[in-house]
């Protein structure tokens, strides 16, 4: 089902991000293709399209979260949410290591494990963007 999101709503949502995925912190104009606007709660879990539940998400981060709410925390093993950007700050659940995103809460865990953010692919991606100083 595709669900209109106003143009309006898209560069709000867009700027409010500083154009960088909410989840990886890639911006905009290092990633191959175009990062969408999509909705942290879907609207089959009740979500709206409101902006204050709208965020900016790189393709890989948006394929791989889909509309799913929780996950399975590598560590302890418990059902734990994944972060969601317009209720937590990026810096309480996680921190740059080199080229990794450590999880420093179950949530930021739960979140680094299901949206895969730290495999091979994506820390050669945000090695060469650190070492063109370009990443965060």
């Amino acid at each position: 089902m595709t669900i209109y999101i106003s143009l309006p709503s898209r560069q709000f949502v867009s700027d409010r991000a500083s154009g960088k995925c909410e989840y990886c912190l890639i911006h905009q104009d290092f990633s191959i293709y175009s990062h969408e606007v999509d909705h942290a709660v879907a609207i089959k879990h009740g979500g709206s399209s409101n902006t204050n539940n709208l965020v900016l998400s790189c393709l890989p981060c948006n394929r791989y979260k889909g509309s799913d709410l929780t996950s399975i925390d590598p560590i302890n093993r418990e059902i734990t949410s994944l972060f969601n950007p317009r209720s937590y700050k990026w810096g309480d659940h996680f921190k740059i290591e080199g080229s990794y995103i450590v999880g420093l809460t179950d949530i930021g865990r739960t979140t680094i494990f299901l949206l895969k953010l730290n495999e091979p692919k994506r820390l050669m991606i945000r090695q060469a963007l650190i070492l063109q100083k370009i990443y965060p």
